[in-house]
């Protein structure tokens, strides 16, 4: 089972994500659990104040740390409690940028992952330097807050636990399951506006649409991130359809 805990100020922005579609019924086959809670009930106060004007003044307001040194030597003293340990991340635009590796790399994390989501101007730096949290990004612009990017984590993490996803090629043939982004997909009916599909996939020849599907996620990839393709090495087959894309002219919609 992968086991998150989520530390936020706002719960309910978690809580509603995760009770529904694939998420939620991954928890009910007990493949995945994911509690929530809340930092301003580690605060000592009765007004329950988690936050305070910075020093030095400026704009905006900052997350108190004790508050969360003590939401999170809770959780370290529960995973002690049953001889387990906890993985603590931080969603940060100064982490490491988050990727489908870093995604594979949590789906099997033996620990209990713990995911602290800052908020307004930031988190008291003493939380960082107490606590040393694995920082990690989901791109190069600023939120609100972290509980998007917590989501995106636990997403993204909880549908590589096996049984999660109802069929397991789901997991092998998607984007950036080998570097490459997806192919084109089709469903009924066949004609959608005068729109067709390509014959290929009506063709019911499997290595022919198995090349076709190859040959259009190369194509795909090349055109929108060739960053992709330069960071890894061909199959002999790649080089050819790469070659013959190219002699094409490169396109990003399928022909």
């Amino acid at each position: 089972m992968l086991r998150i805990d989520v530390l936020t100020l706002f719960p309910e922005m978690i809580l509603q994500s995760v009770g529904h579609s694939i998420l939620k019924r991954a928890q009910e086959k007990g493949l995945l659990s994911v509690q929530v809670h809340n930092i301003r009930d580690y605060t000592l106060d009765r007004h329950k104040v988690a936050d305070d004007v910075p020093y030095g003044g400026g704009a905006g307001m900052v997350m108190k740390a004790e508050p969360i040194l003590r939401a999170v030597d809770a959780l370290r003293d529960d995973a002690n409690s049953q001889g387990e340990e906890i993985r603590l991340l931080f969603p940060s635009p100064q982490g490491r940028t988050f990727t489908q590796g870093y995604a594979k790399d949590l789906a099997a994390e033996p620990r209990r992952i713990v995911i602290l989501c800052g908020h307004y101007e930031g988190v008291d730096e003493r939380v960082r330097e107490a606590l040393r949290p694995e920082e990690v990004s989901v791109g190069d612009y600023i939120l609100t807050g972290g509980e998007l990017p917590a989501l995106v984590l636990i997403d993204a993490a909880a549908r590589l636990v096996p049984g999660v996803l109802g069929d397991p090629e789901s997991v092998v043939e998607e984007s950036f399951s080998d570097s490459l982004l997806e192919y084109p997909h089709y469903t009924r009916p066949a004609d959608v506006r005068g729109m067709g599909v390509p014959e290929v996939l009506l063709s019911g020849h499997h290595e022919a649409i198995r090349l076709w599907r190859r040959k259009q996620a190369l194509r795909s990839t090349y055109a929108r991130r060739p960053d992709l393709i330069r960071d890894r090495s061909l199959s002999r087959e790649d080089q050819r359809l790469l070659s013959e894309i190219i002699s094409e002219g490169v396109v990003s919609t399928p022909v």
